[in-house]
């Protein structure tokens, strides 16, 4: 897709950071985009892999050290006028007056961005019932909680009728309820056609809201597809093991070394070996975990995920910030089946 026909479009950028007496720091190197209208793109990758820096990058605050970048067809940075007519951005920091209320830190904004006086009321009206703000607009956002202010945020940015929106970490310090809450706004966001690029370090939040995702590592991608493509390329399986506590976890870890084993806390996760059965493998676990003298808590058998996928294409895990694994059942003594697989995490 050419770069007029994308409404996210890069070609091999590059970001290099010069210091003065010190080397330089690449914060991204190789980016290519080609994002259709219309879609929701995700880019995950853990803090600090330069995803802050590309959506700078996007909307004109920084310049390409090399390649090139476009977005609704035009250059971030020489025509950011024109492109921030047609984007808006939804930061991580919650940049409101929190002396003003909702309205009227909306109503603000509408004048700042030319939004005319017979649009202005249209438009943050319906904002505010996108997000569910309307009952509230009238206090002060001093009073609002993290999940309400992340909202208004997305409010605000719907001000300009943008056709595209970047959501940089936008379920950042929010509650689980608040988090599924922003989900919906943002699905309601991509059923109208808008184009949404997000970035996040939760899994969950990718797998949940992407329809197509770009992993990046260090500054780099590292892979890109659909979730269902990404996951697809991770032929194993893993056994998670909930030891009693972290000493017996390290242990474990130790004794199946040879099975890729990872540990996190007293949690310990085992690839199923290429070709082997699941319930085999199991019982396997389950027997040298026993005839060592260890004690189990619980266990579950995870399908391939977006962990599996950035381990393998980094070698390391990502540790996610706010989401973790499902917990796991607990390992009854007194029976000799296997545990069931741990349902999902219960998100109301």
């Amino acid at each position: 897709m050419a770069a007029e026909n994308a409404a996210i479009w890069a070609d091999e950028a590059e970001v290099v950071f010069r210091r003065r007496g010190r080397p330089p720091v690449c914060a991204v190197s190789g980016l290519g985009l080609d994002v259709p209208a219309g879609t929701v793109f995700c880019l995950l990758g853990p803090n600090g892999s330069g995803k802050t820096t590309v959506v700078n990058l996007l909307v004109g605050l920084l310049r390409p050290t090399r390649g090139a970048v476009a977005v609704a067809g035009m250059d971030p940075h020489r025509q950011r006028r024109e492109v921030l007519r047609r984007v808006a951005v939804v930061p991580q920091e919650t940049a409101l007056y929190e002396e003003l209320t909702g309205r009227e830190n909306l109503e603000f904004h509408a004048r700042y961005y030319g939004v005319t006086r017979a649009a202005e009321r249209r438009r943050i009206d319906a904002a505010l019932e996108l997000v569910s703000l309307e009952g509230t607009a009238g206090e002060r956002v001093g009073t609002y909680s993290g999940g309400m202010r992340r909202r208004l945020l997305l409010a605000r940015a719907l001000l300009t009728d943008p056709s595209v929106i970047v959501l940089d970490e936008p379920t950042l310090g929010v509650d689980v309820q608040s988090r599924q809450a922003i989900w919906e706004r943002i699905d309601a966001l991509a059923d109208e056609g808008r184009t949404i690029l997000l970035t996040t370090n939760l899994m969950e939040e990718a797998e949940r809201l992407g329809r197509d995702l770009l992993v990046i590592d260090e500054g780099r991608p590292v892979a890109a597809g659909t979730p269902g493509e990404l996951k697809a390329t991770v032929a194993q399986r893993t056994v998670r093991l909930q030891a009693s506590d972290e000493p017996t976890a390290a242990n474990i870890t130790e004794r199946f070394a040879g099975l890729s084993a990872q540990r996190s806390g007293i949690e310990v996760r085992v690839a199923v070996p290429t070709g082997d059965s699941v319930p085999s493998t199991l019982r396997a676990l389950l027997d040298a975990v026993e005839s060592d003298g260890h004690a189990l808590e619980g266990i579950a058998v995870d399908e391939p995920s977006l962990h599996d996928v950035f381990l393998r294409v980094t070698g390391r895990a990502l540790r996610d910030r706010a989401v973790s694994s499902p917990a796991l059942p607990a390992v009854d003594a007194g029976t000799s089946t296997a545990p069931r697989v741990a349902a999902a995490e219960d998100q109301r």
